[in-house]
């Protein structure tokens, strides 16, 4: 395999766009509109979200980021590996990374959303150490969706 490498990258740029428009696909297939919260290009450009890459062979495979909501916790978004690359455990190296930048700002609780439907990253949210919890923010109740937080202690 290839080198992975996992960096910090403008969400605006055409390769990223054109994977969070695979992202946004996807997800619309698995679940209403009103279970979807995605976080558009512009909202992922400000200076509260750290956005990530994973890049193999000049090919952008995956990316994620994190919402530092005001000092409180980190918010893990769009985390998302094409399929064909799925299995190399580069969602994993996000997420770790991720944790990381999370830490080094002083955040020390890490919480998101994901669906009922993508057991895949719901095992790997727990293999990573969260743990389930209710609604949070401004999230509704939703049987679709699935809330998560882990300590970065």
């Amino acid at each position: 395999m290839q080198n992975i490498a996992i960096q910090i990258e403008d969400p605006a740029s055409a390769p990223v766009v054109q994977l969070i428009e695979q992202l946004d696909g996807y997800m619309s297939g698995l679940y209403p509109a009103e279970s979807n919260h995605f976080l558009p290009v512009e909202a992922l450009r400000q200076a509260n979200v750290t956005f990530l890459t994973a890049v193999v062979a000049g090919q952008v495979v995956g990316c994620g980021a994190f919402v530092n909501h005001d000092g409180q916790y980190a918010e893990i978004k769009r985390m998302f590996v094409l399929p064909e690359f799925r299995g190399l455990k580069i969602g994993h190296r996000i997420l770790a990374e991720l944790e990381a930048l999370a830490r080094d700002a002083g955040l020390s609780l890490a919480r998101l959303e994901t669906g009922i439907n993508q057991p895949e990253a719901i095992g790997l949210y727990e293999r990573a150490g969260y743990y389930r919890r209710g609604p949070y923010g401004s999230y509704p109740e939703d049987p679709l969706c699935v809330f998560m937080e882990k300590s970065l202690r």
